[in-house]
């Protein structure tokens, strides 16, 4: 089936449960092969006061460069065709200085997008341009995230029909009344969710959790609750440990691109090393311009599309 038969709609979600599948677009892992990803532009991006790490790189008076940024970002798109990944983008929109971070506005489900709901005022128009991008795309929404604050940097699935949303509270990104809401509507598809929350220092879930493979993690154990631990391992999960302070470089910020294959950014040197030595290819560009501004790779992808495992 191609993209092209796909049909646009604003909420596929059966309040019963039982939501078909996507035939085409869809991503039932984070692990399985990735064939098409959406990124956000970098046009317009800048450093704002958003997390722990832009704040630190403002403090610091470091100085952004925003030419060195488009190099990266390209470094970046040019390693996802060599892993021969189809890019999408959303449309630059000057207002949004975050657009980049593409997978905090949406969540790519087997069943649709979920449309998010962005935390800080200034990325807000985010969530109105994911939605004329699935428009553009062919791709339905699943539903619309409407009990509180939530961004997808939050919805972290393990394995097949499992997830692990994190919340952060008023003080972060994520509300637990909308962590509940999403909860509530994967355990009616059938899933197994496990909820927990996490200090706001570190924004998102995916800073400190992120699934390389089938059965393999990279989790910061420095910054991760023992009971999400616990819960990792006794799904037998293997786990490789990321330093705390490559974390929060955005060192465990990671994409797995399917069949032993990784992209990471140059400043992952622990990961990279480990993963290496388990014979994964890398591919690691030099991002240290965005990731200055409080995000990583992860952050700027959304997956549309990935093979089932």
């Amino acid at each position: 089936m191609s993209n092209s038969e796909s049909t646009f709609t604003l909420k596929t979600r059966s309040d019963l449960g039982a939501t078909p599948k996507l035939n085409y677009w869809g991503a039932e892992t984070e692990y399985g092969v990735l064939r098409n990803v959406l990124l956000g532009p970098v046009e317009n991006y800048k450093w704002l006061k958003t997390s722990s790490v832009s704040k630190k790189s403002l403090r610091r008076k470091e100085k952004y460069d925003l030419n060195v940024a488009k190099q990266q970002y390209k470094e970046m798109v040019d390693a996802y065709a060599s892993a021969d990944v189809v890019v999408h983008t959303h449309k630059a929109d000057p207002e949004l200085p975050y657009q980049i971070f593409a997978r905090d506005s949406s969540i790519m489900t087997p069943y649709g997008a979920i449309i998010t709901n962005m935390a800080q005022w200034w990325r807000k128009g985010e969530n109105y341009r994911a939605i004329e991008t699935y428009k553009e795309l062919g791709i339905p929404i699943y539903d619309f995230v409407t009990a509180g604050s939530f961004e997808g940097g939050d919805f972290n699935v393990i394995e097949p029909g499992c997830v692990l949303i994190g919340w952060e509270g008023e003080e972060g990104r994520s509300h637990l009344n909308a962590a509940n809401q999403i909860k509530g509507w994967f355990e009616r598809e059938g899933w197994e969710v496990f909820v927990t929350d996490i200090d706001p220092f570190y924004v998102h879930i995916d800073l400190m959790v992120v699934m390389l493979a089938e059965k393999l993690a990279a989790v910061c154990l420095d910054s991760t609750d023992p009971k999400v631990v616990n819960w990792l391992e006794n799904k037998s999960i293997q786990i490789i440990p990321v330093p705390f302070q490559e974390t929060i470089e955005l060192g465990c910020n990671v994409v797995a691109l399917g069949n032993d294959r990784v992209l990471l950014p140059k400043a992952s040197k622990t990961l990279k090393s480990k993963l290496k030595a388990e014979g994964f290819v890398i591919y690691d560009p030099e991002i240290s311009m965005i990731t200055r501004g409080g995000g990583g790779v992860h952050c700027m992808c959304q997956s549309l599309r990935r093979d089932p495992t």
